[in-house]
């Protein structure tokens, strides 16, 4: 394929491409980062280092919290080995992103709209948008749990607190990628200082924690504990992600030659391995957390989130231990809306190809996730905030097959990929973690539907 810019048409190269003028993806920051040429590996490194960290976030947002604890809580440390292979198959799937985004110059939306008839764009966007609002959801819904728990804010008011961030949003967008990504660490670093501090003080079992990391029979023997594994290895590989890692990893300016693009690939792959590796600590923790406090006492069916906030100090004898919990929820929250934002944005333009101002893109996915908390927070109080941030899990999990599938099969093409296109082992092994994936969840939202329509 050609980096030149060609004449806008509806006809299609040999390539598989479909010949049109191509604007970079976020074009105000596209190439923004210098990657120096002559330097050492750790000065390439630092240069990469970033794009894997937002890529990880939505691997730790609230969505995730509730299935951690709830496995923690009621199976012990059984379940950590879902948790590392989740990361495994996120790795995977994260490195086919990066690079579709490296050697074809575009990013996962405007890979499909170069490749798809016109209707079936719009089928994708559509469901991407609805994914989108879905996590945004979550964000919101989680942010709004951990304002009520440290501050004693109505869940109500504190959903409209959370719209307001959207300046903040704006504010750093005009000062640079890196601004975004230092913050994004910091969140991170927040988050990971409170569950190690909480590991620290709840004495987890070493021996446990080491033993359960290959996985058991007794997970697919037992009905119960596999709907919950299901549930984590559902809600880890979030569909947006991505979207969002083919767009920011062009954010380096890099050679662009076989040679440079080799380069980044390799660069940008270590990054977020790294990344995702600091994400499976905090979700492992979640759950070891939950295991060494809650598991074979009492309170082992504890799965909701406030509950966990207001037994961790009186179960653990630690003032703090609650407080800690919630703060580490915030950052969680407010990390994962940075990049809804940029995901958002790549979304819509990408898809679509036109460009809207950051602010009223941002407003538009904030209502569509505001109004309908806002309705079930004032109706249905933390019971109805929990039905629904299930329900925001239930429909990515019915988008992620629509984003999965279409980066397979793009990285897996020769005639887009080059000499990058997957070898026959890795794609094989793509495909099938994509079917796994698919069938996991639709296993995951069958389940879902029939538990609610027995209640």
């Amino acid at each position: 394929m050609t980096n030149s810019k060609l004449n806008p048409t509806n006809s299609h190269s040999s390539s598989g491409w479909r010949r049109e003028r191509r604007a970079p993806s976020l074009p105000e920051v596209f190439s923004s980062i210098k990657v120096p040429v002559n330097a050492g590996v750790w000065r390439k490194i630092l240069a990469f280092a970033g794009p894997g960290l937002m890529v990880a976030v939505g691997y730790m947002d609230p969505g995730n919290w509730a299935t951690d604890l709830a496995g923690g809580a009621k199976y012990g440390y059984t379940l950590i080995s879902v948790i590392l292979i989740s990361n495994f198959m996120a790795m995977l799937l994260q490195h086919l992103s990066l690079k579709l985004g490296i050697v074809t110059n575009r990013d996962l939306a405007q890979a499909c709209r170069d490749h798809f008839s016109t209707p079936m764009v719009y089928f994708l966007w559509i469901l991407c948008e609805i994914a989108i609002a879905a996590c945004d959801l979550a964000e919101v819904l989680g942010s709004a749990i951990a304002l009520n728990l440290l501050f004693n804010i109505p869940l109500v008011v504190g959903v409209v607190i959370t719209a307001l961030d959207v300046l903040v949003v704006l504010l750093l967008q005009n000062r640079g990628f890196r601004i975004l990504e230092c913050i994004v660490a910091s969140l991170i670093f927040i988050i990971g200082g409170c569950f190690a501090y909480e590991m620290a003080i709840s004495h987890p079992s070493i021996a446990g924690i080491v033993g359960n990391l290959l996985p058991k029979a007794e997970i697919m023997m037992n009905p119960d504990m596999l709907y919950i594994a299901i549930g984590i290895l559902g809600a880890t590989v979030m569909p947006h992600n991505l979207y969002l890692h083919s767009s920011i990893v062009q954010t380096r300016a890099y050679a662009q030659t076989e040679s440079g693009k080799k380069m980044a690939v390799r660069y940008a792959t270590f990054d977020s391995t790294a990344a995702l590796l600091c994400a499976f600590f905090i979700n492992a923790a979640i759950l070891i957390l939950s295991a060494a406090t809650f598991h074979g006492t009492q309170y082992e069916h504890v799965a909701d989130i406030n509950d966990a906030y207001h037994l961790l100090s009186p179960v653990l004898g630690v003032p703090f231990a609650g407080t800690l919990f919630a703060i580490a929820l915030l950052a969680s929250g407010q990390n994962s809306t940075l990049t809804g934002t940029l995901a958002g944005q790549i979304v819509m333009e990408g898809f679509l190809n036109i460009r809207l101002r950051p602010w009223m893109r941002r407003l538009i996915t904030r209502l569509v996730a505001i109004i309908p908390a806002v309705i079930v927070a004032g109706l249905y109080g933390e019971k109805g905030v929990g039905n629904l941030l299930i329900l925001s899990q239930v429909i990515l999990s019915l988008q992620l097959s629509f984003a999965v599938v279409p980066l397979v099969f793009f990285t897996s093409d020769k005639r887009k990929m080059g000499s990058f296109a997957n070898p026959s082992w890795l794609k094989w092994l793509a495909w099938g973690v994509t079917a796994i994936i698919v069938a996991l969840n639709v296993f995951l939202l069958i389940q879902t539907v029939l538990n609610y329509s027995q209640k």
